[in-house]
């Protein structure tokens, strides 16, 4: 696949991922010890170790590019940057301290706002997500399609375990043919790449470092990812939540969401 696009990028990305998840996998055979960041948000030893290492790899191969990380202080200098690697080194932390496998490594790349990179690895099945601008989604080698659920109502909604815990999809329990609750974010975007999930709905904000590398998974896998509100996200924002309904999926369960909820 020499001289595709993004080759560097697609590689460093993927191979920071696999090494953060390295350390995650090796932190959940014992030390899950967390503490609060803040209310109802931990972070363990995994979180921050397999931060440092995704920073290290971007930092040799591209050392003049901006970062945004769930575990690294903002900086409002990124907001100038044209290249802007975003990034969340477990997300589904909470998953991880529980000893739930639905936490993975997230690591992205926007160009002008507009992701352009983006994987998703799983530390403890080691199933590496990943999806290059023009370039199409693939688990591994081998190259996603989004499902072909023809209605919302026979479709498959993956949902965050913490909203389904709230209530706050009580309202949609009979707007789908199953709902399946899950941890991280950018774990559910990449199970709808894959055609696991038919759709991803999520009732509550979301930060950019959750969802953009699944953002771009899902459209190179063909499908649309949107708030309802604002529509396709520009990342590099100062403001960096996305705000609900936020969906992703094939074009045509997102307008059939949007018009259920309009009637």
């Amino acid at each position: 696949m020499s001289g595709l696009p993004f080759e560097r990028e697609i590689a460093t990305a993927r191979a920071a991922a696999v090494a953060a998840g390295e350390i995650i996998a090796r932190y959940s055979l014992g030390n899950r010890e967390s503490w609060d960041k803040k209310e109802d948000n931990p972070v363990t030893q995994a979180d921050l170790e397999a931060n440092q290492c995704i920073l290290d790899r971007l930092a040799e191969v591209f050392p003049d590019d901006a970062i945004l990380s769930e575990e690294t202080v903002d900086s409002p200098d990124r907001l100038d940057a044209e290249r802007l690697w975003v990034i969340d080194p477990l997300d589904g932390t909470k998953e991880f301290i529980e000893g739930v496998p639905q936490f993975a490594v997230s690591v992205a790349l926007a160009i002008g706002g507009e992701p352009v990179v983006g994987v998703v690895f799983q530390p403890l099945t080691r199933e590496c997500f990943w999806a290059a601008k023009g370039r199409g989604a693939y688990l591994g080698e081998t190259r996603l399609e989004l499902s072909s659920a023809p209605q919302l109502e026979q479709s498959k909604m993956l949902s965050s375990r913490t909203e389904m815990k709230r209530g706050q999809i009580g309202p949609y329990l009979d707007w789908f043919g199953e709902i399946e609750p899950v941890g991280s974010a950018a774990f559910k975007l990449a199970l709808v790449a894959c055609g696991r999930g038919d759709l991803w709905l999520s009732t509550s904000p979301k930060s950019e470092w959750d969802v953009c590398a699944g953002d771009i998974l899902v459209r190179e896998a063909g499908g649309t990812f949107v708030t309802l509100g604002d529509g396709e996200r520009t990342y590099n924002q100062r403001d960096i939540l996305l705000q609900p309904d936020m969906l992703a999926g094939p074009q045509a369960l997102i307008e059939q969401y949007r018009a259920r909820k309009n009637a």
